[in-house]
């Protein structure tokens, strides 16, 4: 017995008792997607099904690595002799995607080798740099991906009796517009965007892919010769980074809200050292031990703020006049009227510091910056200057 699920203009079918975990956001239920990755072998698919049966399809099946059976639409169908192009079109569901709507097109054509050539056309990225999944000179088409490309074609060759060759080229005419918003640049990828996905499939939301672009950040990085680098949340801590401290943003690896799993990746790649540099409002959560400093997982902001006031003297009055802030500027402006900022910071960077250091197992050199945009650095370890000249020196050997 089996059930379908919408997906935009495709749908997606697997077998009972492996359902899809429903994921939800802002009170409902999301879609689910999937990748470019699918896209493409499904277009390819389709181009050598009606290469070598002479017919027009308009459908097309797949079984994703994720065990999902895919039945997407074909599109902008071109057909000669010796070759078919034609496209499928991404779905990334209610994923927050740049590629979302664009089409992935596949162009087969026969060849007088015996082998499957794939290739990046228009809008698929070169590889220009080490450290990531395909050598220099390669198109940016990963190594999932590149597999089910393979199979598909080769599933259709043999199905239809075919033991010639056929070169493989998959575009993306919108690549390279999108390349600008992605890390590709940053990356050595140029000209257009990666064919991604490890399971066919785009979970919405998906932590699952914050998370490898931590590592596949990170990893760029220690496979260039960089084994110190900054870890910043988002953009306030780059901008500060590059614009106030005068350093290389393109040294710091963006962490989201996923403090702990960062330092997890920097041990699981054996680097040196790290500096985190954030926010006062994020990074203060980091005093109690909470990792995950998304306000969905723990609000803690002034509880910390209040604790460390007292212990630095405040009275009961100041520390109710915290507890009731509700913004962390408004605790802040509160800790400097009463004079005791300064004491306060030392001991929340303390302590930051100290669950930074037990994450990590001592494996670490870990130093921090805790910063507002009003206030400028409010704390920071005493290690800062050493580790900003250790992390700018290896960014200037490579």
């Amino acid at each position: 017995m089996e059930h379908n699920v919408c997906l935009g203009r495709g749908k997606i079918r697997r077998k009972e008792m492996e359902e899809l975990q429903p994921v939800w956001g802002n009170h409902k239920k999301l879609r689910w997607g999937y990748t470019t990755g699918s896209c493409a072998a499904a277009a390819a698919k389709a181009a050598v099904t009606m290469l070598l049966t002479g017919e027009e399809i308009r459908q097309v099946s797949l079984l994703t690595p994720k065990g999902i059976q895919l039945y997407l639409e074909v599109e902008e169908i071109r057909r000669q002799s010796d070759r078919v192009s034609c496209a499928v079109r991404k779905d990334s569901g209610d994923d927050p995607d740049v590629t979302n709507r664009i089409l992935v097109f596949a162009e087969v054509s026969k060849t007088e080798t015996d082998e499957i050539v794939l290739d990046g056309g228009v809008g698929v990225g070169r590889v220009t740099r080490k450290g990531l999944e395909q050598e220099i000179g390669r198109a940016a088409i990963n190594k999932v991906p590149r597999e089910m490309i393979r199979n598909a074609v080769q599933e259709q060759a043999d199905r239809y009796g075919y033991g010639g060759g056929l070169q493989v080229l998959i575009s993306i005419p919108d690549g390279v517009r999108l390349a600008e918003k992605t890390f590709n640049p940053r990356l050595g990828i140029t000209g257009g965007i990666s064919v991604l996905g490890t399971s066919g499939i785009v979970e919405p939301m998906s932590e699952k892919a914050l998370l490898d672009t931590i590592l596949l950040e990170m990893r760029f990085l220690k496979e260039n010769g960089h084994d110190w680098c900054y870890i910043v949340p988002g953009n306030y801590g780059n901008d500060f980074l590059r614009d106030t401290l005068g350093y290389h943003g393109e040294l710091a690896v963006k962490c989201s809200n996923y403090i702990g799993e960062t330092l997890d990746v920097a041990v699981q790649l054996h680097m040196e050292g790290i500096l985190l540099v954030g926010h006062v409002g994020k990074l203060v959560k980091v005093a109690a031990g909470v990792m995950n400093t998304h306000s969905r997982q723990a609000d803690c902001r002034m509880e910390i703020f209040a604790a460390h006031a007292a212990m630095a003297g405040a009275s009961g009055d100041t520390v109710r006049m915290i507890m009731e802030s509700v913004v962390t500027a408004e605790a802040i402006a509160i800790l400097r009227r009463e004079g005791i900022l300064e004491e306060v910071m030392r001991t929340i960077v303390e302590k930051v510091v100290y669950h930074l250091r037990k994450r990590s197992g001592g494996k670490l050199i870990i130093g921090a910056i805790l910063f507002s945009e009003e206030e400028g650095i409010l704390g920071q370890t005493s290690n800062v200057r050493w580790l900003l000249e250790r992390i700018q020196s290896s960014g200037d050997k490579c």
